[in-house]
C-alpha cells in the first residue's frame, strides 16, 4: 500500500514537474502572446478611428458608418486572438473552439431568431438613402423624429419629448412615411361658414388672410382654398398652404396659427361659423303635458 501511494505520489511530482518546465519554456511565448494581444486591442481602436474618417468622405449614412467601423474593430481583435493563439501552439486549440462555435452558433441562432432578425433589419436600415437622423417619420403607428438606429431598433423624438423604441424587424415590414423627404409640409385646414354668406368673399377673405400670416406664402396663387359639400348648417370649405418646416410639430402650430387669424378676420367681417342646430318635434298630446307658467 506505502508503495502504490509513493508511486502516485512520485508521478504526480513528475508531472507536476513537467508542467513547471513547460510553463518556465514558455514564458517568452505568453510575454510576447500578451504583447500581441495588447497591441492588438489598442490597434483596433485606431484602425476603428481611421475607418471613420475614411468613411466621412463616402455617401453612407452615419448608422452604417458606425457599424462597419465595429465591425472592423471585432474583426482586428479577433486576428490578434488567432496569433495568439499560434504563438502559444495552441492550433488544435483552435480547430477544436471553431468546431464549439459552429455548434454553439446554431444553437443561439435558432434561439435568438427574433435578435437576429432586428439585426439584419438595422442594418438594411442603415443602408436607406431615405432614412436618416433628423429625418421626421411615421410608422407602426408612432410619429417623430429619428435620434437613433442600431442593430436592435430604431429610436423616434415624439413632439410630446417622449422617446419611442421601435424594432428594426417591425419597421422594414411596415409602410414608412418620411415627412422630410422634401424641405416643406403642407398645411390643411376645414372649416365652414353660414349659409347666408358671400362664398366669393369668403374665400378672398381666408385665401388673403393666410398669404399674410405666413412668409413662406409668398403669393394668393400659393393657397388652395376649395368649397367641399352642403353640410347639414354650413357649406364647408378646405384650404391648403405649405409652409417652410417638415416637422409635426411645426404643422401643428401652423394650423392653429391659421385658425386663430382666420377666426379673427371672420368676427371682423361678420362671417359666422355655425354649429348644428337640433329641433325637436313633439306630438301635441306630449306638449299638453307640459306644465305652463302661470301669471301672477
Amino acid at each position: 500500500m506505502e508503495t502504490q501511494f509513493s508511486n502516485a505520489w512520485n508521478k504526480m511530482m513528475d508531472k507536476l514537474q513537467s508542467w513547471l518546465d513547460a510553463l518556465i519554456l514558455n514564458i517568452p511565448n505568453l510575454i510576447i502572446a500578451t504583447l500581441v494581444f495588447t497591441v492588438t486591442l489598442i490597434l483596433s481602436r485606431y484602425i476603428s478611428r481611421l475607418a471613420l474618417r475614411l468613411m466621412d468622405r463616402s455617401s453612407l449614412q452615419e448608422s452604417m458608418k458606425n457599424l462597419i467601423s465595429k465591425v472592423v474593430a471585432i474583426i482586428t481583435v479577433l486576428l490578434g486572438l488567432f496569433m495568439v493563439l499560434g504563438i502559444l501552439n495552441l492550433g488544435k486549440a483552435l480547430n477544436t473552439i471553431l468546431a464549439g462555435a459552429g455548434v454553439v452558433g446554431l444553437a443561439v441562432g435558432l434561439a435568438l431568431q427574433g435578435a437576429l432578425a432586428n439585426t439584419y433589419s438595422g442594418i438594411v436600415l442603415a443602408y436607406i438613402k431615405h432614412l436618416k437622423f433628423g429625418d421626421w417619420i411615421e410608422t407602426n403607428g408612432f410619429e417623430g423624429e429619428v435620434v437613433d438606429l442600431d442593430l436592435r431598433s430604431v429610436t423616434l423624438k415624439q413632439p410630446d419629448n417622449n422617446l419611442v423604441y421601435i424594432p428594426n424587424k417591425l419597421v422594414v415590414e411596415n409602410p414608412i412615411k418620411n415627412y422630410s423627404t422634401t424641405a416643406q409640409s403642407r398645411v390643411i385646414l376645414e372649416c365652414g361658414v353660414a349659409y347666408d354668406s358671400d362664398l366669393k368673399a369668403v374665400r378672398d377673405l381666408v385665401v388673403t388672410t393666410i398669404s399674410k400670416a405666413f412668409q413662406a406664402v409668398a403669393d394668393k396663387e400659393d393657397v388652395i382654398f376649395l368649397y367641399k359639400e352642403f353640410g347639414d348648417s354650413s357649406i364647408n370649405f378646405e384650404t391648403r398652404f405649405w409652409i417652410d418646416s417638415t416637422s409635426a410639430l411645426e404643422v401643428a402650430k401652423a394650423k392653429t396659427k391659421a385658425m386663430i387669424t382666420i377666426k379673427a378676420a371672420f368676427d371682423q367681417n361678420n362671417i359666422n361659423i355655425p354649429f348644428p342646430i337640433r329641433t325637436l318635434d313633439l306630438p301635441k298630446e306630449l306638449t299638453n303635458m307640459l306644465p305652463t307658467k302661470t301669471k301672477k
